[in-house]
Order: C-alpha cells, then structure tokens, then sequence
C-alpha cells in the first residue's frame, strides 16, 4: 500500500498499490474489493481487478499530495499543516485530521487531530473542513 485515493467529492475511492518488476506503476483496488484492514497489511476479496489510476483524483501522499497543504476550517482558521488522515474503512469516509504546528509545537504539545463530519474541500492551495466542535 502506497497511498489512499479519493475521489473529487472527498470521499475514499480505493487504496493505491505499487505493482510491477522494474517499473513499479501505481494501480488502484477499489476500497469494495479490500475485505479487512490489518496491522501488517490489507486482505482482498476473492476476486479483485486492479485498475489502473485514470480520471481526477486527489492523493495523500504522492505527485499532487495533499500532505503538506495548510488545512483550514470552514470558518477559515488554520488549524496545522495535514500530516495524515483517519478512515472508517467500510464507509470510505474519511473521520479526522492530523496535523501539525512545526517540530517544537509537536515536541512539546504533540499532533493535533480534528475531527469532520463531512467531506473535506480540496483547494490548489489549502484544503478546507467542517471541524467538529
């Protein structure tokens, strides 16, 4: 597992894999297909088709990542730099937010994470939530 996709909406499309010999291209298993998440790893349904990444769809983690992009709440109030997300899994939803103020304000008063109930709005420069209060 390389990273997660998520549709324009904001909701979870499916799980990116790295697959190949030499060229290891990115291929997507539709969250549907994915039976249970572990520790060490995620297991399949019977019979999964990976399909290659085509259409609009946002990262976390890779060429157009969201990681590292200032989030805001819908009130525009910065709350930290997205470092990762939490998912429910069978939903596809994604549940809270972790950020951070820089290494010191990690160090010192840890991550933060907050907590949405709607899907988050994906910007060129920032991603905006409805946190929940």
């Amino acid at each position: 597992m390389c990273d997660i996709c998520l549709a324009e909406n904001g909701e979870i499309e499916g799980i990116l894999v790295k697959k190949g010999a030499l060229i290891k291209k990115p291929w997507l298993i539709p969250l549907h297909a994915i039976a249970s998440f572990g520790t060490d790893g995620i297991m399949l349904e019977d019979d999964v088709n990976f399909q290659s990444v085509k259409g609009s769809y946002h990262i976390l983690d890779g060429r157009e990542k969201l990681v590292g992009k200032p989030l805001l709440s819908a009130e525009g109030e910065k709350l930290g730099i997205l470092q990762d997300v939490y998912f429910h899994e069978e939903l596809g939803t994604i549940l809270g937010y972790e950020c951070s103020d820089g290494f010191f304000a990690d160090i010192t008063e840890g991550k933060r994470v907050f907590k949405s109930d709607a899907p988050p709005k994906i910007g060129k420069d920032a991603i905006i939530v409805n946190i929940q209060s």
